[in-house]
């Protein structure tokens, strides 16, 4: 059985995020059913928090929420939605948030690794951060949604973007403090609702009038 002590001690260098009670009270837990677990887990456990590691706390501008790790070895990166950059063809809801990318502002990036826009202050969560290969949505019921919960809490403690897509992350906006924010609210890019809203959507060139008219820096989703 993994301590508290041990499992934190393992967790990288998450800066202020890991300041959140989840890395004491709910990660130890997590961390020994992970290494109880006999199936191959996705991501490598080195790219397990990518995400916090890549976008600290004082840096998020923007959060888009996906649903859990690519299950396919070799895909899985620790960014929601995003791809090692060697990976062809795009997964599918990928290649419609590019389509809708070039229609909105023209252009996406040249491959499907999304690590450019994390250092622009995107965060890029899963609401699990790990899944068995093979085995999609394998981990929905570990404990890792009290994670998102908290940084949903945490980030709306400041004016902040949050992207929506799909019934699933939907059910986490009631966890946005009130404030300042720009919510924001789609089918998911899935083929099979991205034509019930998410296509025409507009929904990167309206982040972005929403931070320069604050006086930020636009993100350059193009990168």
């Amino acid at each position: 059985m993994t301590s508290p002590e041990e499992a934190a001690s393992l967790a990288p260098s998450l800066g202020r995020w890991g300041d959140l009670a989840f890395f004491t009270e709910d990660w130890p837990g997590i961390k020994a059913r992970l290494d109880a677990d006999y199936r191959a887990i996705l991501p490598p456990e080195t790219l397990r928090f990518a995400a916090l590691e890549l976008t600290p706390l004082d840096q998020t501008r923007v959060v888009i929420l996906g649903q859990d790790p690519y299950p396919t070895p070799g895909h899985a990166n620790g960014l929601a939605f995003s791809v090692a950059p060697d990976v062809l063809p795009l997964p599918r809801s990928l290649s419609n948030i590019y389509k809708e990318l070039q229609a909105d502002v023209g252009d996406h990036p040249p491959t499907g690794d999304l690590q450019n826009w994390a250092h622009q202050g995107v965060l890029l969560l899963n609401s699990a951060l790990s899944v068995p290969s093979g085995e999609a949505n394998g981990h929905k019921d570990l404990g890792w949604e009290r994670l998102v919960q908290q940084v949903i809490a945490r980030t709306s403690q400041a004016p902040t973007v949050y992207v929506f897509w799909g019934k699933q992350a939907q059910r986490l906006e009631k966890y946005v403090h009130p404030g300042d924010h720009l919510i924001l609210k789609t089918a998911h890019p899935s083929p099979l609702s991205a034509h019930r809203g998410f296509f025409g959507s507009g929904v990167f060139s309206k982040i972005n009038q929403w931070l320069t008219l604050r006086g930020s820096k636009a993100i350059d989703w193009t990168a």
